[in-house]
C-alpha cells in the first residue's frame, strides 16, 4: 500500500474535534487514508512519497455543496448578466437545450479544473437537463480523469411550460424515464464505502420545474438505496409566489408535505425562510448549501446564515452554477459568506460600536463551513477535517507571496481577508492532483479551447448534431 509523508508545514489546520492549528504539522497517509496527524518530528522519517510543504499553509480539501457545471459554457452571456433568477433561466434553457455530450464532458472538466485549483477536493454537482443524448455518466467519466471526488446529483425537470411550469417543454423529461435512469445511475455508480470517489444523488431540480409526484417517488427511491437527496428551495420572492399560487404553501411546506425533510436532504440556497422554517430544518437534520455570490449576482438576497448556525442547521458553501458566479473558486466563496453575513448583519442593524458588541463572522467560521460544514451536508464522514483515519484530501497555500505581505502574523485569517489565490497543492485521497499551482491530471490549455469553441456554438445557435 503506497504511503505519502506531508512534512514542515508553516502551519497545518486540522479542522478536528480541538480545531488544532499545528506549528511545523505533516500528516502520514497510507493507501489514501491518513493513519498520523502532528508536528513533523513526530511522523516517520520516510514514505513512498514525501512532500515537504516548508511556507505552505495546509487545510482539509474544501467541499463544494452545490454547482452546475454545464453553465461553465454560458457564462456573462449579454442577454442573461443583468436579470433575476426566472428572467435569467428563461433566456438560458433555449442555449442549454443544445448542449451534447461533449459539451457535458468539456465543460465539467472545466469547472472542476477550477475548483482545484481554488483547494476544492469534493464536489456535489446538479445536473437536471439532458439534451441530445446527454448522460449523467458523461460528468462522471470526465471527473475520473480531473481526479476530484464527484457527488453526482441525478437532475430532472419533468413539468414544462405548457403544464404551468418554468422550463420550455424541450428540456423536461418523462418521469417514467427519470425514475429508471436515476435506479440505474444508482446501481452502477453510487459507493458508499469510505472513500468512495463517486456517489449518486437524486436531485428533482425545484418546485417550479417538477411536479409533486416526482418528487415523492425520487424521496423513495432514494431512500430505498440510502442515497441523499438535493433540490433548489426557497431561492427568490419569486419561487414563494409560485409555490403559493400553485401549491397553497411556502415552499419549506411544500416539502414537508412531500416528504422531503430529513438528514439526507440538503437545499440549495434557501435565502426567503423565516423563523419557523428554520427551525424545520433544525429539527429534521436538513442541510443547506449556501450561495452567497450567486445570491448577490442574480438579486435573489443574502440567506441567513447566521440564524441557520445559530439554530444548529447543516451549513455547506457552494459556488453555484457558472453562469450565475460566475467563477468556480470555492476559497473565494468561503470569503464572500463570510462579507456577506457581515453585510446581512449590518443591514439588520448590528451596533459595531461598544465594549459588549459581539465579533463579526469570522475567516475561520467561513473556513469551518467550506470543510467540516460541507461534509456534513453531503452526509459524509469520511472528509472534511485532517484527522487518523479520514481520507488524505487536502490544500495547501504558498505563504510568501506579495498577496499575504504584512498579513502572516495570522494566516488562516489572512487566506480569507485578502484576496483569495489559487493554491499551490491539492491532494485527493493522497494523489496530488495540482503541484505547484499547476493542474497535473488534465491538459488545461487545450481544455480551455475546446470549451470555448463549444461555449461559441451555443451561443451561436448549433447544438453540433
Amino acid at each position: 500500500m503506497p504511503t505519502l509523508l506531508v512534512k514542515n508545514a508553516s502551519l497545518l489546520v486540522t479542522m478536528d474535534g480541538q480545531r488544532r492549528e499545528i506549528p511545523g504539522g505533516g500528516l502520514f497517509v497510507r493507501d489514501g487514508f491518513i493513519e498520523q496527524v502532528g508536528p513533523t518530528e513526530s511522523l516517520p522519517e520516510t514514505a513512498d512519497e514525501v512532500l515537504d510543504l516548508s511556507g505552505h499553509i495546509v487545510l482539509p480539501g474544501l467541499i463544494n455543496t452545490h454547482h452546475h457545471f454545464y453553465q461553465t459554457l454560458t457564462r456573462a452571456v449579454p442577454a442573461a448578466q443583468n436579470a433575476n433568477l426566472f428572467n435569467w433561466l428563461t433566456t438560458l434553457y433555449p442555449i442549454w437545450a443544445r448542449m451534447t455530450p461533449e459539451d457535458i464532458y468539456i465543460s465539467t472538466q472545466t469547472a472542476l479544473a477550477e475548483l482545484a485549483l481554488s483547494g476544492c477536493t469534493t464536489a456535489s454537482d446538479h445536473l437536471y437537463l439532458f439534451p441530445n443524448g446527454s448522460r449523467l455518466d458523461d460528468e462522471i467519466a470526465a471527473a475520473r480523469e480531473v481526479g476530484l471526488r464527484l457527488q453526482a446529483s441525478r437532475g430532472s425537470m419533468s413539468l414544462g411550460r405548457s403544464q404551468g411550469g418554468l422550463p420550455p417543454d424541450s428540456v423536461v423529461d418523462s418521469e417514467e424515464h427519470i425514475l429508471k435512469d436515476s435506479q440505474r445511475l444508482i446501481e452502477q455508480y453510487h459507493d458508499a464505502k469510505p472513500g468512495a470517489m463517486v456517489q449518486i444523488v437524486l436531485a428533482p431540480c425545484s418546485p417550479f420545474s417538477v411536479t409533486g409526484e416526482l418528487m415523492r417517488q425520487s424521496a423513495i427511491l432514494a431512500r430505498e438505496y440510502g442515497v441523499h437527496l438535493h433540490t433548489h428551495l426557497a431561492e427568490t420572492e419569486d419561487e414563494e409566489v409560485f409555490c403559493l399560487e400553485k401549491f397553497g404553501l411556502r415552499p419549506v411546506a411544500y416539502m414537508e408535505s412531500l416528504g422531503w425533510v430529513g438528514q439526507d436532504v440538503w437545499f440549495a440556497h434557501s435565502v426567503h425562510v423565516n423563523e419557523n422554517e428554520i427551525q424545520v430544518y433544525a429539527r429534521e437534520g436538513c442541510g443547506v448549501a449556501h450561495c452567497p455570490t450567486s445570491n448577490m449576482r442574480l438579486a435573489s438576497g443574502i440567506a441567513p446564515l447566521i440564524e441557520y448556525l445559530r439554530a444548529g442547521v447543516k451549513v455547506g458553501i457552494g459556488v453555484d452554477g457558472s453562469a450565475s458566479n460566475d467563477g468556480s473558486h470555492l476559497l473565494a466563496e468561503a470569503r464572500m459568506a463570510m462579507l456577506a453575513a457581515r453585510v446581512r448583519e449590518g443591514l439588520r442593524g448590528y451596533s459595531l460600536s461598544g465594549a459588549d458588541a459581539p465579533p463579526l463572522f469570522s475567516a475561520r467560521q467561513a473556513l469551518e463551513l467550506a470543510t467540516i460544514g460541507g461534509a456534513a451536508v453531503l452526509g459524509r464522514t469520511d472528509i472534511g477535517s485532517l484527522e487518523a483515519g479520514k481520507c488524505a484530501d487536502f490544500t495547501a497555500i504558498h505563504l510568501e507571496r506579495l498577496d499575504y505581505a504584512g498579513a502572516l502574523h495570522d494566516p488562516v485569517a489572512a487566506i480569507l481577508l485578502a484576496q483569495p489565490q489559487r493554491v499551490d497543492y491539492t491532494v485527493v485521497h493522497g494523489k496530488v492532483v495540482v503541484s505547484e499551482g499547476q493542474l497535473i491530471t488534465v491538459d488545461v490549455p487545450a481544455l480551455v479551447e475546446k470549451h470555448n469553441r463549444a461555449a461559441n456554438r451555443l451561443l451561436n445557435g448549433s447544438s453540433g448534431q
